[in-house]
Parts: structure tokens; sequence; C-alpha cells
């Protein structure tokens, strides 16, 4: 199988929610519990981090207007080019339940689903930010949101709640709202736990695998069709990106581990994919 190549030091706690923009002139990740978003300097394996003053989700997107949006523990927030906030939204909510994962859907809206920090079950929703910077919630009953990516076309959304080790699928209403969701694939337990997804240009969805030290993809009919190894277990997210779009950029993650475990956990490691991944979507807030 082929070997992902490590590309950082152990750079993040709990690394998450990868994202390529050439408007940013590359990737960009999260170090979740720090409440710092990085950005990879591919030259040096260096990276800059900026703090965002709260936990930070897996979920950071550009916008259409300059800068990005990030889903912070209970709200988004957004910073321009030069990555100064210019606005938050009030706290949605209140309790021990914070933003997890999320994408943007082709209408330019970023959804972004929950996890109850005991990760209880069916307490967690999908919630979504609207171009008037108002927030929505869609649709409860989640337990672990991760993975949300949208096909090239955009008509189909796919989704993973950790919890069920499956990554389902969606129908995307013209009206961009989600229909039919049902199973696309179930990941076998002992290979690990479906985390971070993105989606390539054949509608092929490369899944992370949290404890099975890999990410997996699936061809558009569901068919394992690759497997990546990579070098720590919690392997957390995954982005396409890179001059050709065909770079596999992974985080990994060292949460719960002690310092002598797994020295590499925390690095970002990269991989050739040789197939492009889906345009990225700005955010338009």
């Amino acid at each position: 199988m082929p070997q992902a190549e490590q590309i950082t030091d152990s750079v993040t706690y709990h690394g998450e929610g990868a994202v390529w923009h050439d408007g940013w002139g590359g990737l960009r990740f999260v170090d979740m519990l720090a409440g710092d978003v990085l950005s990879l300097d591919e030259a040096s394996g260096s990276v800059r981090r900026l703090h965002v003053d709260s936990p930070v989700a897996a979920l950071l997107r550009p916008r259409t207007s300059g800068g990005f949006v990030v889903a912070t523990e209970r709200a988004f927030a957004a910073y321009d080019a030069h990555d100064r906030r210019e606005w938050v939204t009030p706290d949605l909510w209140d309790g021990p339940v914070r933003f997890n994962e999320g994408g943007v859907d082709p209408q330019g809206r970023l959804l972004a689903g929950q996890m109850a920090y005991d990760q209880s079950p069916g307490v967690a929703a999908m919630w979504r930010l609207n171009p008037d910077r108002t927030a929505e919630r869609l649709f409860g009953g989640l337990t672990v949101s991760n993975g949300l990516g949208f096909s090239a076309d955009g008509t189909r959304a796919y989704f993973t709640d950790t919890e069920t080790g499956r990554i389902d699928v969606f129908d995307v209403a013209e009206d961009g709202e989600l229909r039919d969701r049902r199973p696309f694939v179930s990941v076998p337990e002992d290979a690990g736990h479906p985390d971070g997804l993105c989606v390539d240009v054949e509608d092929g969805v490369w899944t992370a695998l949290h404890g099975g030290a890999a990410v997996r993809r699936y061809d558009a009919d569901g068919t394992l069709s690759e497997v990546i190894e990579v070098g720590a277990r919690q392997v957390t997210s995954c982005a396409l990106g890179g001059p050709h779009g065909t770079t596999l950029f992974i985080t990994t993650s060292r949460e719960g581990l002690e310092p002598h475990e797994e020295p590499v956990a925390g690095a970002l490691f990269r991989a050739e994919a040789g197939v492009p991944g889906v345009p990225i979507r700005t955010v338009d807030a």
C-alpha cells in the first residue's frame, strides 16, 4: 500500500480541518483544542499560527470576499485577508456541545455539524451560516459530526457521523437543502473510525480513519479503490490540493497519548492521489 510522507514535525496536539485554497497560497489546518489556525510553508515544513480566542472546530473555509470563516466552539467568526477578525456571531447555544466539522454547499453557505464533549448519542445537530450572517439549525439526531463534502456537480453531499461507522450520502435539492440521507459505505470496525473527508473530481470519497493509521478512497459506487498508510494512528482529516490539485494532505492527532508515544502523532503528512480534488467552495458571508 502507498505510504504517506511526513512533512512537518509534530506541530499539533489535535490537528484537524485541512483545506487547500490557492488564494491563501496553500494549505491551512487547525490545532483544534489550542484554538489555533495553522498555515503551512510547504517548502520549509514550518507553520504559522493564528490564535482565534476559542477552541476552534475542524472547519475553516475561505470567504468569497477574501479571508476566511471559522467555526469556533459555539459560533462563527470571519477574518479578512490580513487575518484580522471582522465579525463573530453570538454563541448559538449553551452547554457542553461544540462545533466539529462541515463544508460549504453549492450556494456558498457554510454547514457545520456539532458533537458533545462527552460524545452523548443523538444530541448534536447540523447548522448553517447564511450569506446574511444568520445561523440556523437544520436537523438533529447526530453524535459526532465529521466529514462533509459535495460532489463535483453539487447534486450529492457525503457526510460522516463517526458513531455510525459509515459515510452517508444526501441528495442536494435545487434550493440546496439536503434530502434522502442513506448509507454510502460502511467502514469495517477494525479499519478505524471514519473522520474527515474530501471529494475528488471523479466523485471518489477520501476518508481519514481515526485509529486506523490510514486514508481510504471509495469510488462513486462505494467500491474501495485506494488505501494510503499514515505513520500515526489517529488520522483526522484529509484535503486535496497542491499545484495540480492531486496532493493529499493529511492531519493527525496526539490527543490522549503520553509524551513518549508515537512521536510523529500531530504531524502533517502528504501523498500523491493521482486525481484532483473538487475545487474548494468559498463562503458568501
